[in-house]
């Protein structure tokens, strides 16, 4: 079965050990591919707001 694994963190230092922490967990050769994405917008007040995300794609 293929499954996805999503995740979505605000620094991209909490998004790798999130990612990490999932693969030691999983056999490496369950992995299908991974895929990145980096989201910017402005607030208000003029601040950027980051979103980092991941999913990964795997065997179950």
């Amino acid at each position: 079965m293929i499954r996805v694994k999503v995740f979505d963190e605000t620094h991209e230092k909490d998004l790798e050990e999130s990612i990490n922490g999932f693969l030691k967990k999983i056999e490496d050769n369950r992995v299908i591919d991974i895929k990145y994405q980096v989201a910017v917008s402005n607030n208000d007040e003029e601040n950027q707001i980051y979103c980092f995300s991941a999913m990964i794609v795997y065997r179950a």
